[in-house]
């Protein structure tokens, strides 16, 4: 990095140099001249340097004194080099993140000829480690160290901060002492090694493993279809079409099945029963049993031990470590197992080659679970690990670090912490935070299943059912009922259901703004069972005191007392303007007014560790009108006629954000092109108006052409009908630039004229300033302001929107900011065009699919 960094300031010295001095002289240019860059429009008659030199300025610079032009240029000199410095350091710094590739030799014990593996710059040597754990010859090894030069290298190093490494170096893999977490971990990877063809783990939705069918949907490798004979075609129609048939019609969805499952290679693989290990075993280094049944039926108790793993002379009854008369001492279980059973080292062989031909998309993890929902009833097989796996602690895996569990809440915060100002740095910081939320979800997860079928304890077991809570793993679990009537007016149990869900979309918009001081829990929102679980990392110390002395911000009980903090207003004002939230006053039950930058509900609390965190943020968006009833208020006749407003089983619903946000962008554009018609209206009455004076002394002339010219001027501008073709033909980006150059003119009389512009454009679009574009929402307000489903059925007649499938229908919706609730109303006028009836279909069948979901 050094040598990069030298090579760059070294090459941009001449250049950079040159640069400040341009960038200097224009500076002073512009602010001699009257165009100062960091001056606002509506302050510039008022600057004496903006008006020219003045007398004064003038005459006390003639005669020696400090002028306020020359402090200008000081002051511009400073910004021009503070400028420099800032494009050098943009420079240097997309120099040194370049990734640049290389080739580097690892050598591995046990193989004759080395792997050229190539690798970047940028990846870390945990890569290596893992792209090692995944190829075929190298699969069965874990406990390992990557070595350079004698010295072994950091997992979590990036392979360009290493100096020594460069192309053609030798790595060499050096076989590591065993532990028992290591050991544990090994014996897990050879089970997955086994279970790599087997969908079980997929269909069940196991250690995120997805089902995927891609090598089957591409026929495989197109070459080795070409050698081989075409098969004969079987026209024989299925069974599953013929009349009087049991078999699900789901089932042939899925392809080969009977084909994916791969040779068995053994049949028992277990933890012995003579774990754990008695002391004086432990002090000779044993640190597992393990029990084998092979294919030939021949039973083997192994022991493994910190060298590698061996067969020990122990039986069911007999217990005696010492090893077997053939003594196999092997690094790695598979080896072992290769040497005592032959019908394993052949049946491995062919795994591994049907596991080589599969996709390398098919044997990655995804970083989230995805169950499926279609999945067949696959034989239930005996597997030993996935047994301890159900009934254990899982010691030394991701959610246990020995000897304590993990503070979720303390990992998400830290990470949002780490630094961000070069784009390595935001690579690092993103990297963290979506390793730690995968890990979370994956955690929360599991808490709520185990919370659902009973294995976690309440922390108010003397509550009803469904009012418990629970702790578990430093996650804080909650069900989706109404408890204590907190809901009571808004719809119950079901604005209890619904409330989740909303919550979960205000933490993402919170999240995605990301304003540095202003923290949001880890949530996760789990349905199983029919339950609805709202899993929440804990703020230190909210267990400690009331909920009335932590909140500083917001309302705990709908308005009655409502609180506010400076810091919080001065942190949310930067997060209300992104996510168009408009502040306003509320009334407390002493009818005071107080401020607020979010909804009334949203919480705001400073926990222990000094950070201000907000929750409760189900109401971050304004709410549906069409389906909340009020007497004072009614709908436009349009909506009236679709049968708005409807009465719906809680009263939460809101509009999603990107409705808001396709809203907001559409108005701005429309503000836009309003702006720069009138801006071209008033500068073609200024040419108009020059025209006419120059033509004066010839009246006649001019009274044949007033006969003539007003015609292009009403053509196309004059007209209501006329201006609307005209603002549809002036191009977005072009009006945006004639805007920006509205307070860029001279004089008094031209200020007013653009601040009238603006002002008209501003009322035509519905801005809530006259002065500029500002579009914003109250979310504690009823608002009229509504979007409906017909763009997404436009979109489906131009054929630009194709869902195939519920998921995607949904995504299509969602991206319109079309809620599923809206979900008839597309039905109903999809039902009259015949060119999107294939959409209807869908829509039909994903209607069909979630009122079955409500009643089962």
């Amino acid at each position: 990095m050094a040598g990069i960094s030298d090579v760059t300031d070294g090459e941009n010295n001449v250049d950079s140099a040159q640069e400040r001095k341009k960038v200097t002289e224009l500076k002073k240019e512009r602010v001699i001249n009257g165009h100062g860059d960091t001056m606002d429009s509506d302050q510039a008659p008022s600057s004496p340097v903006m008006n020219g030199l003045s007398d004064e300025s003038t005459s006390s610079s003639s005669s020696g004194d400090e002028s306020p032009v020359k402090e200008k240029e000081e002051k511009t000199d400073k910004d021009a080099e503070d400028d420099a410095k800032k494009e050098e350091k943009e420079e240097q710094e997309m120099v040194l993140i370049q990734d640049t590739g290389f080739n580097v030799k690892i050598v591995v014990p046990g193989m004759s000829e080395s792997i050229e593996l190539p690798v970047s710059s940028m990846e870390l040597v945990q890569e290596i480690h893992q792209v090692l754990m995944d190829r075929e010859d190298t699969c069965h090894r874990t406990c390992f160290s990557i070595q350079l030069d004698g010295t072994t290298l950091d997992n979590f190093a990036e392979l360009k901060s290493i100096e020594s490494l460069k192309e053609g170096s030798i790595i060499k893999v050096v076989e590591e002492p065993y532990t028992v977490r290591e050991a544990r971990i090994h014996v897990r990877h050879i089970r997955d090694l086994l279970k790599s063809i087997d969908p079980a783990d997929a269909y069940n939705g196991v250690d995120c493993n997805s089902m995927s069918f891609l090598n089957v949907v591409t026929s495989g490798d197109i070459l080795d279809k070409k050698r081989t004979k075409p098969e004969s075609i079987d026209c024989t129609p299925p069974d599953f079409i013929m009349p009087n048939s049991k078999e699900r019609p789901l089932l042939p969805l899925h392809p080969n099945i009977k084909e994916l499952k791969g040779p068995q290679c053994i049949k028992v693989l277990t933890y012995s029963g003579w774990n754990p290990p008695p002391g004086n075993r432990k002090m000779h280094g044993d640190l597992l049993y393990l029990y084998v049944l092979t294919l030939e039926e021949k039973k083997y108790h192994i022991t493994a031990s910190t060298r590698g793993f061996y067969v020990n002379q122990s039986t069911e009854d007999e217990f005696n470590p010492r090893s077997a008369q053939q003594k196999y001492l092997s690094h790695s279980l598979i080896d072992l197992l290769s040497q005592i059973s032959p019908a394993f080292k052949k049946n491995f062989n062919v795994l591994l080659k049907k596991r080589a031909n599969k996709h390398p998309f098919e044997r990655m993890t995804t970083p989230y679970q995805v169950y499926s929902w279609m999945a067949p009833m696959p034989e239930h097989s005996v597997d030993y690990i996935r047994a301890e796996d159900a009934f254990s602690t899982r010691l030394g895996y991701e959610e246990h670090i020995p000897g304590q569990t993990r503070d979720w809440n303390e990992e998400i915060q830290t990470t949002r912490e780490l630094p961000r100002k070069t784009l390595p740095e935001r690579l690092i910081r993103e990297r963290a935070i979506f390793k730690v939320h995968s890990d979370f979800v994956g955690a929360a997860t599991r808490g709520a299943t185990a919370v659902i079928d009973g294995n976690v304890m309440a922390i108010n077991p003397g509550e009803e059912a469904k009012m418990q809570m629970f702790i578990w793993n430093n996650i804080f679990f909650s069900l989706g009922f109404d408890v204590r009537d907190h809901y009571k007016d808004f719809g119950g149990d079901a604005a209890a259901y619904t409330a989740p869900g909303n919550d979960l979309q205000g933490v993402r918009a919170y999240f995605s703004v990301d304003n540095e001081g202003l923290y949001t829990l880890g949530t996760v929102v789990v349905d199983y069972r029919g339950y609805r679980v709202t899993a929440q990392s804990i703020i230190p110390g909210i267990l400690e005191r009331e909920q009335e002395q932590s909140v500083v911000y917001g309302s705990i009980d709908f308005g009655k007392t409502v609180v506010t903090s400076d810091k919080y207003k001065e942190l949310l004002k930067k997060t209300s303007s992104q996510l168009k939230i408009r502040p306003h006053n509320v009334l407390n039950e002493k009818s005071e007014a107080v401020e607020l930058y979010s909804s009334l509900e949203c919480k705001g609390i400073v926990g222990n560790d000094q950070r201000h965190y907000i929750l409760d943020l189900l109401r971050t968006f304004p709410p549906d009108p069409n389906y909340l009833k009020f007497e004072d208020e009614e709908l436009s006749k349009t909506m009236t006629e679709m049968g708005f407003p409807r009465q719906f089983r809680h009263k939460l619903a809101c509009l999603r954000q990107e409705l808001i946000e396709t809203f907001v962008e559409t108005r701005y554009v429309a503000f836009v092109r309003h702006a720069a018609y009138q801006f071209q209206q008033l500068q073609l009455q200024r040419q108009n108006k020059k025209a006419d004076d120059q033509t004066e002394t010839k009246k006649e002339e001019t009274k044949d052409m007033k006969s003539i010219e007003p015609k292009p001027l009403t053509n196309g501008h004059s007209e209501t009908c006329d201006s609307e073709d005209k603002d549809e033909d002036i191009e977005t980006d072009e009006a945006k630039k004639i805007v920006e150059a509205l307070t860029a003119g001279d004089g008094q009389t031209f200020e007013e004229n653009s601040k009238d512009i603006v002002k008209k454009a501003a009322q035509a679009v519905g801005s809530l300033s006259d002065t500029e574009f500002s579009i914003t929402f109250n979310p504690d307000v009823f608002q009229s302001h509504v979007k409906h489903a017909e763009p997404e059925v436009n979109d489906c007649m131009d054929h630009t929107s194709s869902p195939i499938d519920g998921l995607t229908l949904t995504e299509a919706m969602h991206n319109k900011g079309i809620n599923m609730r809206y979900l008839g109303k597309v039905a109903d006028v999809m039902s009259k065009y015949s060119s999107v009836s294939y959409v209807y279909d869908i829509v039909v069948a994903e209607l069909i699919t979630r009122a079955a979901k409500r009643l089962f």
